[in-house]
């Protein structure tokens, strides 16, 4: 917790964020919570990025400029790939299927 000594002869101190004017005493412990802070605030950017990984779309912390869409765009080749290699395989088993039914079964 940061304050302004006002009057130091006095003792008077000044809160920013509460904007009050009171007394310093000795009986009350005072701790600056600034480097707690900045540790909060770089775990926030870290835990913004952790959501930001599920959004296809969204910058990453360590991300070049300019390739937002890096995962959205290889989310879909890679779909395609994988679709063009199933649909691949369906049509060569179909054609094996219609190949063996066109055979004859009888020795006639």
């Amino acid at each position: 917790m940061s304050h302004v000594r006002v009057a130091p002869e006095l003792h008077l101190i000044y809160n920013p964020a509460t904007g009050v004017i009171a007394e310093e005493r000795e009986d009350v412990v005072e701790y600056s919570l600034d480097g707690v802070n900045t540790q909060i605030d770089e775990l926030d950017k870290i835990v913004t990025d952790m959501m930001n990984q599920l959004d296809p779309k969204a910058a990453l912390l360590s991300m070049f400029p300019g390739r937002e869409n890096a995962s959205y765009n290889a989310g879909i080749v890679t779909n395609a790939f994988y679709g063009a290699v199933i649909g691949f395989i369906i049509v060569f088993l179909l054609l094996i299927v219609f190949k063996i039914s066109s055979f004859p079964m009888g020795g006639v």
